[in-house]
């Protein structure tokens, strides 16, 4: 596809700023506008809302944002490289496009969106997992996004969406799911890509829930998941020993058989057991 706003085509934009993909800033850029658009489309609606954009490298899917209808989107590039190629897209949409140069896991939002906030990204891979983690652990829930659309790495996306008794069912799982409703809306090949990854990519959607899907305390959720999932072959007797000498009680009263294996438990029985060890201290 030529372009969906006039603009030149990405491959003329990257050749003329000399944006090779630096593989150092997890960097795979997308060249296909209609594919950056339909990126952009399966994050819903866009008129009535501010975007954030992490990693927007040459613009491919900023430009999908804008062209889709998006209010705001406010870009953050750590490559000043791409800066050039940005402000391009910025002047094609006047007021609609605020640039950041910096870090996505430093970078001071404060002012800068206007609820509602969906955060649409290609998100460099090496740092995808700990933005998504971030962005369900906020200090105030519900956060300041209402959904969140990502490019992931399938393996990734699978651990995501795992549903118990899933061979990639673990503590991203129950995360995701605890505080959001996640759902994989897009397959990608590596060839969608310059330079091509070598693993498929999918692009996950999570609505943020009001409230979390059953009661438990969050840090105490955390402690749960991290000791039965870092010792994921053992029974829960034996991995969860460490976080209440009467550990086995706890799992009786709430259902859950000692010589269960961590992969095996649903997170409405993982949050039964946060509140059970939080109504003893």
């Amino acid at each position: 596809m030529a372009a969906i706003d006039g603009l030149p085509p990405l491959r003329d934009v990257i050749a003329t700023h000399g944006l090779s993909a630096r593989k150092a800033l997890g960097q795979n850029f997308i060249l296909d506008l209609n594919l950056t658009a339909r990126i952009a489309r399966s994050a819903g609606k866009l008129a009535q809302s501010d975007i954030l954009e992490v990693g927007p490298g040459p613009g491919g899917l900023t430009r999908g944002l804008l062209a889709e209808g998006a209010r705001k989107v406010v870009a953050v590039e750590k490559d000043a490289r791409c800066l050039p190629a940005l402000a391009e897209v910025a002047a094609h949409y006047p007021g609609r496009l605020e640039v950041i140069e910096g870090d996505a896991l430093t970078v001071d939002l404060s002012g800068r969106l206007a609820p509602p906030v969906r955060v649409v990204a290609n998100l460099p891979y090496n740092v995808g997992t700990e933005l998504l983690i971030r962005w369900l652990t906020p200090p105030e829930w519900p956060p300041f996004w209402t959904s969140l659309t990502l490019m992931f790495q399938r393996e990734v996306a699978q651990r995501i969406t795992a549903q118990a008794g899933d061979d990639a069912y673990g503590r991203l799982a129950i995360l995701a799911q605890w505080r959001a409703t996640p759902r994989v809306v897009l397959e990608l090949p590596p060839d969608a890509f310059v330079p091509p990854p070598k693993v498929s990519s999918s692009v996950v959607h999570l609505d943020a829930l009001p409230e979390p899907r059953f009661p438990a305390r969050l840090k105490t959720l955390e402690r749960v998941t991290a000791a039965a999932f870092g010792q994921r072959r053992k029974m829960l007797r034996a991995s969860l020993r460490g976080l209440a000498p009467d550990i086995e009680a706890h799992l009786g009263a709430v259902g859950i058989p000692p010589t269960e294996r961590a992969e095996r438990v649903s997170l409405e029985a993982f949050c039964a057991l946060a509140r059970s060890l939080d109504a003893n201290d």
